[in-house]
């Protein structure tokens, strides 16, 4: 009896360890699943993008992954969240959330504020108002923040710069920028850049040619505006540059176009007599010198062209007549008649 009750208690003993075991080894298979197994819902070798407003709070953000269909499980999501203390440690941001990534990776980047930079691209701009909107679709500043800033009292006050100038202060390019930039940080990084192009080298040129930085920018949104073709930019900065030592008119057909532009909000396609004779401070036809502020925001290539201007005695030049975008440069105004003319019948001639 004694040896057969031995075994009873040695086989009770065998299935409580054998019981304990696979509970422990489920309840560690069960933790390994909710911390290291992949809980995405994403396809391999696919991305997608969280994006967390300023001021989101815990709550909010789990609708938001549910809106976007991110995660397999929720629940191990929330339970390994609230153990490593997510709720507490929040950041806006856009954090890039690859396939096959775990609860455990995607709760420490979250919370180290670990998100992924983007480019920002602008171009081809005309007002400070079309730069908001082009902006304030890539970063989580709205346009109506960055307008308000720009347009601000601060704004002017910290960068010396008034509405009808402000747009020198933005050199269009493509910048590095985390998504949750507010408008202020905008501006101030595209201060930092705006200085770091305009070093010393670029300085003196500016002082040899007896403008400031922000006439320079005047004159290449006029160039900007005067051509796409990058090998004749420096060509037609130099013909400006002419026309202002001598005094002259700069007589720009651009800035007739803008000026029309900011007073009945389209573009002309083409500038007759009667647009040249607009009263406008931008309509260099009337005016004598530089309008008073940009045109647009004119490009590195075109800065860069005014700034290492051609020295020529060219005075005139119009668009050749292949319509190809370049131009006959004339130093007489008989010798640019001639080229007008052919310019012209090209021009009529295609419109038959």
């Amino acid at each position: 009896m004694k040896s057969q009750n031995k075994k009873i208690i040695i086989r009770f003993i065998a299935l409580i360890f054998a019981i304990v075991l696979i509970a422990g080894s489920t309840g560690a298979f069960l933790l390994w699943r909710a911390v290291y197994k992949n809980n995405t819902t994403l396809t391999k070798n696919t991305t997608a993008y969280l994006f967390i407003k300023t001021g989101t709070d815990y709550n909010d953000l789990i609708q938001n992954i549910r809106k976007n269909n991110l995660l397999k499980n929720y629940k191990t999501f929330n339970w390994l969240s609230i153990r490593k203390n997510l709720p507490n440690h929040l950041y806006p941001g856009r954090y890039e959330i690859k396939a096959g990534m775990n609860n455990d990776e995607l709760i420490n980047m979250l919370r180290s504020g670990a998100q992924k930079p983007l480019n920002v691209t602008f171009n081809n701009i005309r007002t400070i108002g079309q730069l908001a909107g082009v902006i304030g679709k890539q970063i989580e500043a709205d346009s109506a923040s960055l307008i308000d800033f720009i347009t601000g009292k601060k704004f002017s006050t910290k960068y010396n710069l008034d509405q009808k100038m402000a747009g020198v202060l933005f050199i269009p390019d493509t910048y590095e920028f985390f998504w949750n930039t507010s408008a202020e940080g905008f501006v101030e990084r595209m201060n930092k850049e705006y200085n770091r192009f305009w070093d010393n080298q670029n300085l003196e040129k500016a002082k040899n040619l007896k403008l400031s930085p922000s006439e320079i920018s005047i004159l290449a949104s006029i160039v900007d505006k005067e051509t796409n073709q990058n090998d004749e930019k420096a060509t037609i900065a130099g013909v400006y540059l002419n026309r202002i030592r001598k005094g002259w008119k700069l007589q720009a057909d651009p800035t007739t176009v803008f000026a029309f532009y900011l007073e009945n909000d389209s573009l002309l396609h083409r500038v007759y007599k009667k647009h040249t004779k607009m009263d406008s401070p931008y309509n260099t036809y009337v005016i004598k010198g530089l309008p008073p502020g940009p045109i647009c925001l004119p490009s590195v290539s075109s800065i860069k062209a005014v700034l290492n201007a051609e020295k020529h005695d060219y005075m005139f030049f119009v668009a050749k007549a292949d319509g190809g975008g370049h131009h006959h440069f004339s130093k007489t105004y008989n010798q640019h008649l001639k080229y007008a003319r052919e310019h012209y019948n090209a021009l009529q001639n295609r419109n038959n």
